[in-house]
């Protein structure tokens, strides 16, 4: 279907990405707060509290904060360290994508599998946006891979890594995991009908694997929570972290009760899918609807080189997600490897079907892709923020010739989707990476903060804030949390640094403070993109300030 030559060419591409992706700062909050937080186990050698700031952490387990500090341990304490284990998390994903598409289909779909998932745009900012959705994703498809190769074949190796996948799922965000896994399977397992092998000693000593994979995060929470039953967590004392976590975290997850609601609306997650799994959005759309007819009209009769474990996975677990009233966009990123699986399982059987009209139409699809991420990336690269170094502009002009070979080069139609799709992918997210994210990040007021006190060689002990708002990128790049020091205890305080906004400094001057250092840096939530901010022209106008004055 395609050569080992134009597959690693693409596969190495998307690698590009993700290491370019690697040394950008941290983006505040999820990212920066959860470095933070690993940060403090290394810092503190307490690796089974989990802190956010100032208060005690039940929400979410511990595996993605154990695997970052695991790699502070090793390669310090650095952004890209952080990033390492979700993006090495991304790839197994992959490599899960692969297994289980080859499973289901064959080889050819496997490989195409994974190449659709690491180049899925939610995926790609994944890498770059690490949060616990990266780890918790390549998990879960290992183990949805593992685990039907066990269905199908029995084997005991199978049944146990996939035991062991779970539990690691399951560590890292809690009850999402086994609900992602087992609906899946219980579709695999109602349409091929060998329920048969679930009444198998194999299954024993898998539940015995997952109990011991899972029991190190439960100490954890027992230590922190069921140890303390004085500790009052939102507003609650005699919190049982382990009766949390096995019960009632997806429940409030549901409800919006303890984490707080913030979208009602049940087409949340389908709007969104139309950009996070570009460019290849329309092939999925296409292959879920052909397949849903296609076991409607078969009255879902067992069919030779049939699968429902994907679209049936998919319609139930998009259906759960969209009742939950607290959701963000990454939560869809656990369905982005059944979604590649069912595209490459689709888009191989119109070219095995030599399906000129469809495979036409997508090419034509995927020609419209690529141009408006062409004018996006130019919009980006001479309007937005402009190039300022002569070699940005050759490897945006290297990147755009390459991109043109492949779009000229005569070659079979369905290379042609492929190869556009993957280039689309590359093009957008080298210039994210590379140009727009570096320069965005020049706004983010922490960030940009820390680097001014390390050349001024302001002491970070003696920096403090007045109020409890979150400094997650100034915490993480001081590697000192910033401590609070209430305007009511500044008093004799002189020679102390305060980390403020415009509206914090006011109040310390209308409590009669003053300062004879005072440095001041741009502040916009950059993950909240306006238009206005992208404008040139405007942007000033939705800039805020942030402030460090040291008390005289």
């Amino acid at each position: 279907m395609i050569s080992k030559l134009r597959y690693w060419f693409l596969i190495a591409l998307v690698v590009i990405v993700y290491i370019a992706g690697l040394f950008v700062t941290l983006f505040e909050n999820d990212s920066a707060q959860f470095a933070v937080m690993a940060m403090r186990m290394v810092q503190e050698n307490d690796f089974f509290t989990l802190i956010k700031g100032t208060e005690e952490y039940l929400d979410k387990p511990h595996m993605h904060y154990w695997l970052a500090a695991f790699s502070y341990k090793i390669f310090g304490i650095h952004d890209w360290a952080y990033r390492i284990p979700g993006i090495l998390m991304l790839f197994l994903g992959a490599y899960g994508c692969y297994g289980l598409g080859k499973l289901l289909y064959n080889k050819d779909v496997g490989k195409l599998s994974a190449l659709i998932f690491l180049t899925a745009q939610t995926i790609v900012l994944s890498g770059i946006d690490v949060r616990t959705d990266a780890v918790l994703t390549g998990f879960a498809i290992c183990a949805i891979w593992q685990l039907a190769t066990y269905i199908e074949k029995g084997g005991l190796k199978n049944i146990l890594f996939g035991a062991f996948f779970a539990g690691m799922a399951f560590s890292t965000k809690g009850q999402i995991a086994l609900v992602v896994i087992g609906f899946s399977l219980l579709c695999h397992l109602a349409y091929t009908r060998k329920w048969e092998r679930l009444l198998n000693w194999r299954v024993i000593l898998a539940l015995m694997v997952f109990g011991l994979t899972i029991a190190p995060m439960l100490y954890a929470y027992y230590l922190q929570f069921d140890l303390h039953p004085e500790k009052v967590i939102r507003g609650r004392d005699h919190r049982s972290g382990i009766f949390f976590i096995l019960w009632e975290q997806s429940f409030e997850r549901m409800s919006g009760q303890g984490v707080g609601k913030n979208s009602s609306d049940f087409f949340f997650f389908f709007h969104t899918f139309l950009w996070v799994f570009l460019p290849w959005t329309v092939l999925a759309l296409i292959a879920y609807w052909q397949r849903i007819k296609e076991f409607w009209r078969s009255k879902f009769a067992i069919r030779p080189k049939a699968e429902f474990l994907t679209v049936g996975g998919i319609t139930i677990l998009f259906f759960l997600i969209s009742l939950a009233q607290f959701k963000l966009p990454h939560y869809i990123n656990i369905l982005i490897p059944l979604y590649a699986i069912l595209s490459a399982g689709f888009f191989y059987r119109i070219y095995k079907e030599d399906n000129k009209r469809l495979i036409n139409v997508l090419l034509g699809i995927q020609y419209f892709i690529l141009s408006l991420v062409f004018v996006g990336s130019v919009l980006i690269c001479f309007y937005v923020f402009k190039l300022k170094e002569i070699y940005q502009y050759a490897l945006l002009l290297l990147a755009l010739a390459g991109i043109v070979y492949f779009c000229l080069k005569r070659e079979p139609r369905y290379l042609r989707i492929i190869t556009l799709g993957v280039c689309a992918s590359f093009l957008l997210n080298a210039v994210l990476n590379m140009h727009f994210y570096p320069r965005l990040l020049e706004f983010q007021g922490g960030s940009t903060m820390t680097a001014l006190v390390k050349e001024k060689g302001i002491p970070v002990s003696e920096i403090y804030k007045i109020s409890e708002r979150h400094t997650w990128a100034m915490d993480f790049y001081n590697q000192h949390p910033i401590k609070i020091m209430p305007i009511t205890e500044l008093e004799n305080q002189k020679g102390i640094w305060i980390y403020a906004s415009d509206s914090e400094l006011e109040a310390l001057k209308n409590s009669g403070y003053h300062w004879h250092q005072h440095y001041t840096v741009d502040q916009f939530r950059i993950t909240r993109l306006q238009l206005k901010f992208l404008n040139p022209a405007t942007r000033q106008k939705k800039l805020n300030k942030m402030h460090l004055v040291q008390l005289d």
